[in-house]
C-alpha cells in the first residue's frame, strides 16, 4: 500500500485531503499539528472509519480495513490527484506545510524500504504508545469545516 494512484474527485484546487485513523492518538496529533500549521487552509481531513474515506479507498484499491496507515489524497479533486500513503503520505502533507517543514524531505533520501519499515513499526505500537480513543474526537468548532467526514 505504498504507491500512488490517480483517480479524479470533487474538491477546490491544491487541496490535500488527510485520511487518517480517527482512534489513534498518534494520528488525532498529527491532524492537530497540520492544522496548526496550515496557514494556506489547503488541509482537509477525514477519518479512515468514515463512509468518506472507506469509498476513496475502495477507489485506489486499497483495503479499507486497513487502519495502519496515513492516507493523502495530494491535490484532491484535481486531475493530478493521487493517493499516497504511510511514509510517503506524511513526508507529503508534512512538506506542503512550507517554511522549515520543508526539511523533512531530507527523510525522502532514506531508501523507501527502511521508511516504510519504521512506519510500520511505530504503526503496529501506536495504541500502546500514543493511546487509543473510543471514538473518533469531534473537531473543535473552527475547524469544524476542514473536516469532510464523520465516521460510520
Amino acid at each position: 500500500m505504498t504507491g500512488e494512484k490517480s483517480t479524479g474527485a470533487m474538491s477546490s484546487p491544491s487541496q490535500t485531503l488527510v485520511l487518517y485513523d480517527g482512534v489513534c492518538g498518534l494520528c488525532n496529533r498529527l491532524v492537530s499539528f497540520l492544522l496548526r500549521h496550515d496557514r494556506h487552509d489547503q488541509f482537509r481531513f477525514a477519518p479512515l472509519q468514515s463512509e468518506l474515506a472507506q469509498t476513496l479507498l475502495r477507489r485506489y484499491g486499497l483495503d479499507p480495513n486497513d487502519f495502519d496507515t496515513v492516507v493523502v489524497l495530494a491535490d484532491f479533486g484535481q486531475p493530478a490527484e493521487r493517493a499516497l500513503t504511510r511514509s510517503q503520505a506524511a513526508l507529503w502533507a508534512v512538506g506542503q506545510l512550507g517554511g522549515i517543514w520543508k526539511l523533512f524531505a531530507i527523510a525522502k533520501l532514506a531508501p523507501l524500504f527502511l521508511r516504510e519499515g519504521l512506519y510500520r513499526f511505530i504503526a503496529r505500537r501506536r495504541y500502546r504508545i500514543f493511546g487509543r480513543y473510543d471514538q473518533c474526537p469531534s473537531p473543535k468548532a473552527e475547524d469544524r469545516h476542514k473536516f469532510l467526514s464523520v465516521p460510520r
